[in-house]
């Protein structure tokens, strides 16, 4: 390397490092500058248990700060490598269930529903787990169903927790005394409440945490539930009891049901297998045709009330920092800084994946998605949404001819209705082609030869993880001589 380049390069090394050494400057200056914010707001509390519940909620919140200041603003992509063999476990391939297992397995688990987000992306005030899903009955209505059958069933006691935000404990606490004779333990606590910070200045735009300047403060996101936990003093009581690990799943996720194989491994772990502390339920990504090998997570978690402890305790908990702008009312720009309860398992031993079916995830977003579940697809029981086997919604493509503009396409409610209008489109063909015949009979083989002769014939059938399946002129043939081979037997 030539002089003149060997300068050039210790003149760029020299300016990165002294701009790598403002940044480590400015960002100490800052941290220091919040934490005195964040000093000022609980002193704004009143003494006793309210400031050091508040101690606590504004530590965890500098703690998130000092992440958001240190994450690196690019990713370096070399550092991401596919997921190691056996990290993902095929959820067919857990072992079956003793019977004589299920209540000693169940006096140990506690259920977990995030209850604090509000029903407003679908036009309702309040929290979400009010609306009505079936027969006027509620997500805490099904919710509180499906753990007392639990509990009827196999006579145990699975205590349900929920975890409220500022913004649902309220309405929650006060709908909860409806609930007084059903054979369900509930008991619920908030998640933090931290304060937006000025997205130009990075401090709180909340100056008292006794105001009711709600736009000044936001719940955290699942995250959160961590720490909120072990500060509510639940996680204590519930290892006091011998509970062993909990099921966390969002209360508007009607899938997310306590699944007994699941449960069994994470209680009883084979010989060849470590007791994993930490279960994320996966399913394979769908787009609206085809899958792919890619996972999708949603928030159905198991994991482990010792571990958590030890983690809290040791402040090893380490999870990537969400920044979301939020525009308020007043014409301030602020940012959120959350976490996803998912980006905890790298902080958990023995942690790994389940591939589940995609019918554990059922999340109502929106509001076609609660449609959806109100409609007839989908039976209920004892709380639980199961797919109508004999609902399968299905769309019938068709090209007759080579001419694209021969395309067309109709929908029906069964899957039933379809192959049976395929063959009175066969039907209609014939009478067409024979105007004279008074009758007309034909073999199933003729029909074939009809359906193989067309350009183009595919159905698309709604299956029970609310995807639509695409099949070919085979699969067709083979539904339709299925269908008339049991109307002949019931001739």
């Amino acid at each position: 390397m030539s002089r003149t380049r060997k300068e050039s390069a210790h003149r760029m090394a020299t300016a990165i490092a002294s701009s790598e050494e403002w940044k480590s400057s400015t960002k100490r200056e800052t941290l220091g500058a919040l934490e005195q914010e964040l000093a000022k707001l609980v002193a704004t509390t009143h003494d006793g248990p309210e400031m050091e519940m508040a101690r606590k909620e504004m530590g965890g919140f500098l703690n998130l700060f000092s992440r958001f200041l240190r994450a690196k603003t690019q990713i370096d992509w070399k550092s991401i490598q596919p997921l190691p063999e056996g990290a993902i476990k095929p959820y067919k391939q857990l072992a079956p269930v003793a019977d004589d297992q299920v209540a000693s397995m169940l006096s140990k688990l506690v259920v977990i529903k995030l209850n604090g987000g509000l029903g407003t992306s679908m036009g309702c005030k309040g929290p979400k787990s009010v609306i009505a899903v079936r027969n006027d009955l509620t997500f805490l209505d099904l919710t509180m169903q499906q753990i007392q059958q639990l509990n009827r069933t196999y006579n145990v006691d699975v205590p349900l927790v929920l975890m409220n935000s500022f913004n649902t404990d309220d309405d929650t606490q006060k709908l909860l005394k409806k609930y007084a004779n059903v054979k369900v333990s509930v008991v619920s606590f908030c998640q933090s409440r931290y304060p937006r910070i000025n997205k130009e200045t990075l401090m709180p735009i909340g100056k008292d945490m006794s105001s009711n300047d709600l736009e000044a403060w936001y719940p955290p996101g699942h995250g959160n539930f961590y720490e909120a936990f072990a500060n509510s003093g639940l996680l204590d009581k519930f290892l006091e009891q011998g509970k062993e690990f909990c099921f966390l799943s969002n209360i508007d996720n009607m899938g997310a049901t306590v699944d007994l194989s699941i449960l069994n491994f994470v209680m009883n772990p084979t010989d060849q297998q470590e007791r994993p502390e930490f279960v994320m339920e996966v399913t394979d990504k769908t787009s609206r045709l085809f899958q792919n090998s890619e996972y999708s997570t949603q928030t159905i978690l198991w994991a482990n009330l010792g571990a958590i402890k030890r983690v809290i305790s040791n402040n090893e908990l380490d999870m990537e920092v969400i920044v979301n702008p939020k525009h308020l009312d007043r014409g301030l720009d602020v940012i959120q800084l959350e976490t996803a309860a998912g980006a905890a398992i790298k902080n958990f031993k023995y942690s790994c994946g389940i591939n589940v079916p995609r019918s554990r995830s059922l999340p109502v977003k929106k509001s076609s998605d609660l449609l959806l579940l109100m409609s007839n697809l989908y039976d209920i029981d004892s709380g639980s949404l199961t797919f109508h086997i004999n609902k399968m919604h299905t769309i019938l493509l068709m090209q007759p001819t080579g001419k694209l503009e021969s395309r067309t396409w109709s929908d029906y409610e069964t899957l039933r209705e379809c192959l049976e209008a395929i063959c009175k489109i066969y039907e209609e063909f014939l009478k067409k082609h024979n105007p004279g015949q008074p009758s007309i009979t034909y073999d199933v083989s003729n029909l074939f030869d009809f359906i193989d002769k067309l350009t183009d014939l595919s159905c698309m059938v709604l299956n029970k993880d609310r995807t639509y399946m695409p099949h070919n002129k085979e699969w067709i043939k083979e539904k339709i001589f299925a269908m008339l081979k049991n109307q002949a037997s019931v001739q």
